[in-house]
């Protein structure tokens, strides 16, 4: 029995050993990719070209998943609010559910599954491929040109796609409430207009997807740089970023929702 216990609390230490030395060399990489950003000051052409290849990949599956979370949205919560008498006020639980959770949450989901795969993919296969070391070997570093233009471009391709996704499900959620249901056309955006606060709702909402940005593009880049250049480990490596990502995308939001709403 003792030596059961011995031999588990080990394999506990170790566990806890090897996941404290992979989150101190994934800081560390985080810090050396920041480090390495400024030369994209003169080159603009990396960031602009991998914003478009993550837009490109991504733009329909969040405005689609937009549009029928409106539909969802607009039929629930006209149930919900009918129960009370308040029916007018489905405009502003739409936007609100949009603009603060669903919008940066599912985006950064969607985020995750489509274009984080990509990029760990893509990354993978550069390494399996020795073209990563090959940069290495004509004095080319690899966190500047390849890593550094893909986180950058993920940070700021999150916001406009979660702003597309609340933009399009606020519509799918018209389009249920007011011609579908008959809801007043003119209570619907009024209620909206009047509850919705630009930097309490819509602020907020924009910071988390920049949050949550960081930390799917990141978890995507850091995956592919550190896949065993193998298909099996670059399988693997796709694997975990969906994983990771969509659990660190759960967490964060946790977090902020509290910091962020807790008055």
């Amino acid at each position: 029995m003792k030596i059961f216990i011995l031999n588990a609390l080990i394999r506990l230490g170790s566990f806890v050993r090897e996941n404290l030395e992979g989150l101190g060399h994934a800081a560390r990489t985080f810090v050396a990719v920041l480090a390495r950003s400024g030369a994209l000051i003169k080159r603009p052409r990396l960031v602009l070209d991998q914003i478009f290849f993550l837009g490109n990949y991504s733009f329909v599956i969040i405005a689609i998943s937009g549009l029928f979370v409106g539909f969802v949205l607009g039929l629930q919560g006209y149930n919900t609010l009918n129960r009370y008498g308040s029916e007018q006020a489905l405009g502003l639980l739409v936007a609100l559910s949009l603009t603060r959770e669903l919008g940066p949450v599912v985006t950064a989901l969607l985020f995750a599954g489509r274009a984080g795969t990509s990029l760990t993919a893509e990354i993978g296969l550069m390494k399996a491929g020795e073209q990563l070391a090959a940069m290495e070997m004509m004095a080319v570093d690899p966190l500047a040109r390849v890593l550094a233009p893909r986180l950058w471009a993920g940070i700021i391709a999150m916001p406009l796609l979660a702003a597309i996704f609340s933009a399009v499900g606020i519509i799918g959620g018209y389009l249920v409430g007011v011609p579908l249901i008959g809801v007043d056309e003119g209570a619907f955006w009024a209620q909206m207009q009047g509850g919705v606060d630009v930097i309490q709702d819509v602020g907020n909402g924009v910071l988390k997807s920049v949050v949550f940005g960081i930390a799917v593009t990141f978890i995507a880049v850091y995956q592919g740089y550190q896949s065993k250049p193998t298909p099996e480990g670059v399988s693997l490596a796709t694997t975990r970023t969906v994983v990771i990502s969509s659990l660190a995308v759960l967490a964060l939001d946790f977090l902020l929702t509290a910091v962020m709403f807790s008055n």
